[in-house]
């Protein structure tokens, strides 16, 4: 392996990861904000009713994050430079309000009537019930952290990482032979015994009149 192809090959498994990470991490926030975060039982007209919402219903910003961790994919490979260090920023920005709001609201669940609204169930004024939580916020909170990690590494270390089609964006003057150097032209010419300030010797074989020393020279 050549010195130039190592730090190549390290942007590409960077980006590779920061890729992984995204995807798996848009997975676990979105999967875990699908199932029931908490649950009550609540008294109604016709008795006591379970009352349960999922992370869906009591906090959108998972949602959110997964959408853009999921698009933010694409745009790693797309773009580089400036535009892919914001986008990590944005990414590692959000996934920090991920957190911070998954755990406030483990911290501060929704209350029993709450739950009952979320659920479509009318209790009477006053009604309360003990609310319990589940372990699905965990995930939520897995994929966060995940989506977090590869907006800071994109932000942090972008340099190296490939993006999609640079191999075709070399500048057309690298494909274009180099114009002649008339200065070294006219000191080739010195040095081969040729005077530079005439043009270029006429070419013997030709047989045209007037032309070298063929036939019909005049």
């Amino acid at each position: 392996m050549t010195t130039a192809a190592a730090p190549a090959r390290t942007g590409r498994r960077r980006l590779l990861l920061v890729c992984a990470a995204l995807a798996v991490g848009a997975l676990a926030t979105w999967g875990g904000a699908r199932p029931t975060w908490f649950s009550a039982t609540v008294p109604t007209v016709r008795g006591d009713v379970e009352a349960a919402a999922s992370g869906i219903q009591v906090q959108p910003v998972p949602t959110a994050l997964a959408l853009l961790a999921a698009a933010g994919i694409a745009a790693a490979v797309a773009v580089s430079g400036v535009a892919r260090r914001v986008l990590g920023g944005l990414l590692a920005l959000v996934a920090v309000v991920t957190v911070w709001a998954v755990v406030a609201t483990c911290v501060s669940p929704p209350t029993a009537a709450r739950l009952a609204q979320l659920a479509g169930l009318t209790v009477a004024p006053g009604a309360a019930g003990d609310v319990s939580g589940t372990a699905a916020p965990v995930i939520t909170l897995v994929g966060a952290v995940l989506v977090g990690a590869a907006g800071a590494l994109l932000a942090l270390r972008e340099k190296g990482m490939p993006r999609l089609g640079a191999r075709y964006d070399a500048p057309s003057a690298q494909r274009r032979p180099a114009p002649a150097d008339p200065d070294r032209a006219a000191w080739e010419d010195l040095d081969a015994g040729r005077d530079p300030t005439l043009g270029p010797a006429p070419d013997a074989t030709d047989d045209r009149p007037g032309r070298g020393g063929g036939e019909g020279a005049v």
